[in-house]
């Protein structure tokens, strides 16, 4: 004959498993529009505010201290352990719980005798609905968490000290609660099930509770993605207080099974299956969090990058405020010096500060040519500029790798550069993209010692004319270009040291490139003994090509070892092609257009040359006497020699050679003008070097690694 104590233990547990079971029926039941009306319709707020932050973290605090615990106890561990520091602001708790413990207490209760009794698992969650109407959906789930957190933490409580207390074995004694250390491998599926759920309910209640903290100046309620997560959060909200329920039934269901276990692998699954269900609202409420932050980070890169223009368009005492605002509020406005020590900003307080902009691709050629200008002639007091290196970088693909490039740079560089990368406010790497049109090529805006952007682009002009530009304005190039004319000395500048030699002597100086080494053999081998024959003195220096570094440096070795001619090195290579270059975006800049720009033509022409795999000459004598063309013309005519010989020997080299080449005809060519894409804008009409036609454009991306 049963006991009562029996009937009851087989009653409580029945019950018990019956909540569980009625999970089943209810599962996707509010995520229709019907229970979603039922859900609303206990919602009725009353404006009262609650800090939930400091209550979620003791719930945390209560739940991860169990967790690990039920984990040690299921895997055979004896004793506890005390899963982490409790670094709960006291007083911060006492003040958020002081007018709460009662509705806390309340749902506690209500929750125990609904377990305790049978009750249905949806109608438990619509009173505690009901019961936290006034509350908002953040307060609801935490305050129902809460009621959680104190029941369970109660029943662990003694379970955990009733082998070394005897207050906790007479109450477990008194509950009926059976040897968990005993009944281990047949609770485990329970509590495995059972602790990820738990974690599943706390992850879904930070989140609600975030998107309640959502900066509202930066993001609206009332439109998606924000709208979109506050119409989700009801459902979500159902869904914990309903997981609450569930897991209060599991633990209530342990009590009087001391001597008489009964399980059952049904009420695992529920769990699992409401865990996965849980787990699922989690990551859609975190996707839409994530487009919210998404949103909010635009805004305040739009309005950081308002403020910077604005500041930037308005006169200022001095280029502190400008500087300051290069970088991120939370940084300390550090840079490094040209000795590699830490200085504040204030340093380049009423200064020219020129801001080299580049990636980490910067080419040492470039650094050397520009140290060569800071260091060189800048000593005198009317040069006084300083420079100062922005890397512009990808964040998001940032690695150690990227960290030693840097580092390795920023160790060659003469000036003052920026602490890390990282350090430069986002918003003005938006405008130094967007307003200065950074892509790739290195840039250098200059602003006076009042923060005034003298140039959107110094690099350019500091290349054609040195620190002669100085303060580098748009003004002053303006001025420069007004006086210039194309020469010998425009195109090669001081890279030949000994062009005044050969100007003197009244040779032709020949200028060739191109990186087929059998017409460069050729070429040279015909236009020596046309000057043989004609007999005037002639130079010829290799010019390389432009982005072929490695071909060249082989190449020159090649020329220097068989003595076919001169040939630069590879700063002065990278130079002669990066000034052609800013040459052009300088005039592009300047709305030069080319049929009334000698200059631009000729820049253009040369550029166009260099495009082709074929070699390219250009003659020039001491006069500015020029003439040019490509490699298949220009080797054509010197092994054709014989036809113009007697005009050479009547005009002269260059203007024989000149008309020469006006009674050459291709029927077919194909002329590639290849240009970087920079803040100097690329020119909207070209003309063919060879027939003056324009030119079609095409869009090419090229990755060239030598």
């Amino acid at each position: 004959m049963a006991t009562p104590i029996s009937l009851s233990i087989s009653s409580l547990a029945s019950k018990s498993q019956q909540l569980v079971r009625n999970e089943r029926r209810m599962l996707a039941a509010s995520d229709d529009g019907a229970m979603m009306k039922q859900i609303q319709s206990t919602h009725a707020p009353d404006g009262r505010v609650v800090d939930v932050k400091p209550i979620l973290q003791v719930i945390e605090n209560v739940l991860h201290h169990i967790i690990p615990n039920i984990d040690h106890a299921m895997n055979g561990g004896t004793g506890h352990i005390d899963a982490l520091d409790d670094r709960t602001n006291s007083s911060a708790v006492d003040g958020a719980l002081d007018a709460l413990a009662y509705i806390v207490h309340k749902i506690c209760c209500e929750v125990s005798c609904k377990c305790s009794g049978g009750g249905d698992a949806h109608a438990t969650t619509m009173g505690i609905l009901n019961m936290l109407s006034s509350y908002s959906w953040d307060a609801k789930v935490v305050l129902t968490l809460a009621a959680f957190a104190v029941h369970f933490g109660e029943f662990w409580l003694i379970v955990q000290l009733c082998t070394s207390n005897s207050l906790a074995k007479s109450v477990a004694l008194l509950k009926q609660l059976p040897d968990i250390l005993e009944h281990s491998q047949t609770l485990k599926p329970h509590f495995d099930a059972l602790n990820k759920l738990i974690n599943a309910m706390i992850d879904v209640t930070k989140c609600i509770v975030e998107f309640t903290e959502l900066p509202s100046e930066f993001i609206s309620i009332d439109v998606p993605p924000l709208s979109t997560a506050m119409a989700h959060i009801p459902t979500a909200t159902y869904w914990i207080i309903w997981s609450v329920v569930a897991c209060a039934a599991q633990v209530t269901g342990l009590v009087g099974m001391r001597h008489e276990f009964i399980t059952s692998t049904s009420e695992a699954w529920e769990l699992s299956s409401l865990a996965h269900k849980v787990s699922s609202i989690h990551e859609h409420l975190q996707s839409l969090l994530r487009l919210c932050y998404q949103r909010i980070d635009e805004k305040k890169l739009l309005e950081a990058f308002e403020d910077f223009k604005r500041t930037i368009e308005t006169p200022q005492m001095d280029n502190l405020k400008i500087l300051l605002k290069i970088f991120r509020k939370e940084e300390t406005y550090y840079l490094l010096n040209p000795d590699k020590t830490k200085v504040l900003i204030d340093v380049l307080r009423r200064k020219h500060v020129i801001l080299l902009i580049s990636d980490l691709d910067i080419s040492h050629e470039e650094i050397r040519v520009l140290e060569a200008l800071y260091k060189g002639e800048r000593v005198s007091s009317e040069l006084n500029y300083e420079i100062l290196w922005l890397p512009i970088v990808d964040r998001s693909t940032w690695n150690d790798g990227y960290e030693q490039k840097f580092l390795s740079l920023q160790s060659i560089m003469s000036w003052y550069t920026v602490n890390h990368p990282f350090a430069i406010e986002p918003a003005v790497i938006k405008y130094i993209m967007e307003v200065w049109g950074f892509v790739k090529k290195p840039i250098g805006v200059t602003l006076d010692p009042q923060g005034k952007v003298l140039c959107p682009n110094a690099l350019n002009m500091m290349w054609i004319w040195g620190n002669s530009a100085f303060p580098f304005s748009s003004e002053k190039e303006e001025s420069f270009w007004k006086s210039e004319a194309w020469t010998l000395d425009l195109l090669v500048d001081r890279l030949e040291p000994n062009l005044r030699t050969w100007v003197s002597q009244q040779k032709v100086v020949c200028f060739y490139g191109g990186v087929q080494m059998e017409w460069i053999e050729s070429f040279t081998t015909a236009t020596k003994g046309v000057a043989k024959a004609l007999d005037i003195g002639l130079e010829m220096v290799y010019v390389g090509k432009n982005n072929a570094k490695e071909r060249v440096k082989k190449i020159t070795g090649l020329i220097k070892e068989k003595q076919l001619s001169h040939a630069w090195q590879d700063d002065n290579v990278w130079f002669f092609w990066n000034r052609l270059e800013s040459m052009l975006y300088s005039k592009t800049q300047h709305g030069k257009a080319i049929e009334n720009d000698v200059i631009k033509q000729e820049v253009m022409t040369l550029l166009a040359y260099d495009g082709s795999e074929n070699g390219w000459a250009v003659f020039f004598t001491g006069s500015d006497e020029m003439v040019r063309a490509n490699g298949e013309k220009v080797l054509s005519s010197m092994k054709s020699f014989d036809e113009w010989e007697k005009l050479a020997k009547q005009l002269g080299f260059i203007p024989a050679l000149r008309k020469h080449l006006e009674g050459i005809h291709d029927e077919h060519h194909c002329t590639r003008l290849i240009l970087p894409g920079n803040s100097g804008g690329i020119p909207e009409r070209v003309q063919c070097a060879e027939c003056g036609r324009p030119m079609e454009m095409y869009f090419m991306y090229r990755c060239c690694v030598e």
